[in-house]
């Protein structure tokens, strides 16, 4: 069983790891942000920390898989993913937004259950995508763009 400082620590991490990827798409003036990636983390987190909790109460009464809770969590990102999915003259947006969301919600339950090391470096390769790629992205398409 997980005392209070553990959940804590999990709630907090969840916040700031999601922070970091939320800041990206916040400084990209998208609409899902800061705020929305944390809450998407952190609620992930929350789910998470509680199927553990209710299989450690009920782990010798009846058969439980906590995994059950937490694909019922990626389920419910898509539908928020699709949401951020916008169709425009230009053509699709918000694709990376809604995986972007998508990677917080498993960054959220990779914190809850307490697999850090897979959270911190999920954080980490996320932000590399959506900073460093873009950036790359932008060269590329824009010399194609001006031969």
């Amino acid at each position: 069983m997980l005392n209070d400082w553990q959940i804590i620590l999990r709630m907090v991490l969840s916040v700031i790891l999601s922070g970091f990827v939320g800041l990206e798409r916040q400084m990209q003036r998208r609409h899902a942000g800061l705020r929305t990636h944390i809450l998407v983390c952190m609620g992930s987190c929350l789910i998470m920390l509680t199927s553990l909790y209710v299989f450690d109460i009920y782990k010798n009464i009846v058969a439980l898989d906590p995994a059950r809770i937490a694909a019922g969590v990626i389920t419910g990102i898509g539908f928020l993913g699709a949401g951020a999915i916008i169709r425009a003259q230009e053509g699709v947006k918000g694709l990376t937004t809604a995986a972007s969301l998508w990677v917080v919600a498993g960054i959220g339950l990779a914190v809850g259950c307490g697999f850090y090391s897979a959270a911190i470096t999920t954080t980490f390769l996320a932000l590399v995508v959506l900073f460093v790629l873009r950036r790359m992205e932008d060269k590329v398409f824009h010399k194609e763009e001006k031969i």
